[in-house]
């Protein structure tokens, strides 16, 4: 079974609770011996910022472009390319259009939030600009001169810049207002349909997949082993 497919079967299962009726994530006690788990069900809402933490990612990986560009090493074309191309699939053409489609329209008919999607939507067009310049600039070898690197640094920047908000608001509320907005059955239905789409677009792995992508831009910039962030 898909993992969002156990949203809609009542789990009577010893050591498997269902917490709520509403949609909201399912936990389970198992018992001692137990070989494996039975498979928890993601919601709309967990999809939703699991994706925003490959957003993260990316933008790390930008932070290191920058950090190289303004030390004057060369610039890592390719793997800023990489991660701009996983911008654009993953994030503008699939995260996005799953909030414009069905996140945003169910807070607006609601009347919720709408200044804040209004933000998001016209953000959402501006980061596309953003991702093609930066596909633009990253399509070859490197960035030849300075003031094609200063204008890939400040378009790495801008994007950072607005995402880290722009993510982070719609963790905190908006993604939190959808489950408020919307019945139960539909909020089960809507679980389907993202995994439905995600498997369309990115195969069996699904996001599985795109993670193991990101991983590995990371170990060619040098930013996958995540002690070396620790503070001594």
């Amino acid at each position: 079974m898909g993992r969002r497919q156990l949203l809609g079967i009542s789990m009577s299962v010893a050591g498997v609770a269902a917490v709520s009726a509403c949609g909201s994530p399912r936990t389970k006690t198992v018992q001692p011996g137990t070989p494996s788990d039975a498979e928890v069900p993601v919601t709309p809402p967990e999809d939703l910022m699991r994706e925003h933490g490959v957003l993260k990612r990316i933008l790390l990986v930008y932070r290191e472009g920058i950090r190289r560009l303004q030390a004057g090493d060369k610039t890592p074309a390719q793997a800023l390319n990489a991660g701009a191309e996983i911008i654009r699939s993953f994030i503008e053409d699939y995260h996005e259009h799953l909030e414009e489609q069905y996140v945003f329209p169910k807070l607006e008919q609601a009347g919720q939030l709408t200044d804040v999607t209004a933000v998001l939507r016209t953000q959402h067009q501006r980061g596309r600009i953003l991702t093609d310049r930066t596909l633009a600039a990253t399509s070859g070898a490197g960035v030849p001169d300075k003031a094609g690197r200063d204008a890939l640094i400040r378009d790495m920047s801008a994007f950072i810049r607005m995402y880290e908000p722009h993510e982070a608001r719609e963790d905190t509320i908006v993604f939190l207002a959808l489950r408020a907005v919307v019945p139960a059955k539909e909020f089960r239905d809507l679980a389907e349909t993202f995994e439905d789409e995600e498997h369309r677009r990115f195969g069996q792995r699904g996001f599985e997949g795109v993670v193991d992508k990101v991983a590995d831009i990371e170990k060619s910039l040098g930013i996958y082993d995540l002690s070396q962030f620790t503070p001594t």
